[in-house]
């Protein structure tokens, strides 16, 4: 019989201890990053994790669903996961919520800790880092249910919950334009991941259209840590050419913008427009209150939890991509008639 790997045959290994090998597969932040990579990798390549429960006490299939999210801070994903509690509590599951920290790493773990204790299926929002997907093409050779919401992948074929991310930057970056902004910025998430590109083609779209020159100088790009956001809303606001409106990937990216404004001197809307993604509770507590899209973060995890059920029921059905609506919410930090 294969002998079942330990904490210690991976402390071992790495030349570290046992409780830093601990602490690290439970993500805590005395940990440094670079070691926690390093423990994930090889636990999963000594299949570490397989190993974690015994067959005797774990059933083939648990009654719950596992949910992955990036940040369970996040506005929408809380309210996302209120969502899949109300559908799972219907059909007598429970859930487990896991959260990815944005680290593919952490979500490849979680993906496959998940998997090895028997949970029902999968509901999962990328992380900023995922551009491998060979965790979640597992999933689908096993026949575990996969649905994704609200940030997916074209490489997998499964089931999604989706808002129109093309339309709805399309329309604020509109919005932007028709209040007579000309030069219009937009901060995007990770190059990577797939959400912020199909908004930045929203975005070069509606500057097209609106006849303005897309000026690539005009798009930045963070990885959603506070210091990477103002980085990003500083190059643009200190360059030669600094824009007058900016739409941003997240509210958390535009709160970063309107901060880098303040401190620039600006003044909002007057010198510099902004718009955000998501519709935080903070927007309208703002000094100037922020607009954003507002997307139905509720619905998402309801929509994605109703077709995980299907799916478990259903094995063979055609795949199902859902396609919700959002509304552009507009409020001071866009509102130029307010001055007139």
């Amino acid at each position: 019989m294969k002998k079942k790997t330990t904490l210690l045959d991976l402390a071992n290994a790495l030349g570290i201890s046992t409780s830093t090998v601990s602490r690290a597969l439970q993500n805590n932040p005395r940990i440094s990053k670079s070691v926690r990579e390093k423990v994930l990798d090889l636990a999963n390549e000594l299949d570490y994790f397989s190993n974690k429960f015994p067959d005797a006490i774990v059933p083939k299939k648990l009654n719950a669903i596992g949910v992955i999210v990036p940040k369970i801070s996040y506005h929408l994903y809380a309210m996302a996961i209120s969502g899949i509690e109300k559908v799972a509590e219907e059909n007598g599951m429970h859930i487990i919520i896991c959260q990815s920290d944005e680290s593919y790493q952490r979500e490849k773990s979680l993906t496959k800790e998940l998997l090895d204790i028997g949970v029902s299926g999968l509901i999962v929002s990328l992380a900023g880092e995922t551009k491998q997907f060979d965790h979640f093409l597992e999933l689908k050779e096993k026949n575990i249910p996969l649905v994704f919401f609200n940030r997916q992948c074209d490489e997998v074929e499964t089931d999604k919950v989706v808002i129109d991310n093309f339309k709805a930057s399309y329309d604020a970056t509109e919005h932007l334009a028709s209040i007579g902004c000309k030069r219009i910025a937009y901060i995007g998430g990770p190059k990577i991941l797939q959400i912020s590109n199909t908004r930045l083609q929203g975005y070069k779209q509606a500057l097209i259209d609106a006849n303005i020159k897309v000026d690539e100088k005009q798009i930045e790009y963070c990885n959603f840590t506070r210091e990477s956001n103002l980085s990003a809303a500083r190059k643009l606001l200190y360059s030669p050419n600094p824009p007058e409106g900016i739409l941003a990937f997240s509210d958390q990216v535009a709160i970063a913008a309107m901060l880098a404004a303040k401190e620039r001197g600006l003044n909002i809307p007057e010198d510099l427009a902004i718009i955000g993604f998501n519709n935080e509770p903070v927007n309208e507590l703002l000094e100037p209150s922020l607009t954003s899209i507002d997307q139905p973060a509720y619905a998402m995890g309801y929509e994605s939890a109703q077709l995980i059920f299907e799916r478990i029921k259903n094995h063979s059905k055609p795949h199902t991509q859902k396609v919700l609506k959002s509304e552009l919410i507009i409020r001071n930090s866009t509102n130029k008639n307010k001055l007139k």
